[in-house]
């Protein structure tokens, strides 16, 4: 049982260490400040590959490849917000994990608050007035006869 406990606990510190694994010693700068604000831009920044993580999370080749590319960037000098607009220009606003506010997204922002409002009209339509759809066909005499013989037995 004992082994059993080690061996979870030492999957969960191997799950959690994971994201640290992903950026490379050799990709590591030796300015502190300037590996503080790779970082930072590194976890605003989706993996294309992965999609579903930040390129400082991701050990696929191309998330190397951008965190290679944003450690460039600041040692030419480049400020945070020109490292971000330069990949943007590059890959798109996808490669945002937090898009930014604008026409071009607008949509995407307005949709779940629309589609919650249709449903919730649809919902009030459908509750108010649920007899609405039924419909009362009379009985055949055929019909009749017969649930009158079921009846009597």
């Amino acid at each position: 049982m004992r082994k059993v406990i080690t061996s979870l606990v030492a999957l969960c510190f191997f799950v959690l260490s994971a994201p640290a694994i992903a950026v490379n010693p050799d990709e590591i700068l030796e300015d502190k400040a300037l590996e503080e604000r790779a970082r930072v831009i590194s976890a605003d920044l989706r993996c294309l590959v992965c999609q579903n993580q930040s390129i400082d999370d991701s050990d696929a080749d191309l998330a190397r490849d951008l965190r290679v590319l944003v450690r460039n960037r600041l040692v030419e000098g480049d400020t945070n917000k020109e490292v971000i607009d330069y990949v943007v220009s590059r890959y798109g606003d996808f490669v945002l994990l937090k898009p930014s506010f604008s026409a071009k997204n607008l949509f995407l922002w307005i949709a779940p608050a629309l589609f919650l409002l249709i449903g919730a009209l649809l919902a009030f339509v459908k509750l108010r007035n649920p007899d609405h759809e039924k419909v009362s066909i009379p009985l055949s005499a055929d019909e009749k006869d017969k649930l009158k013989q079921l009846l009597d037995k």
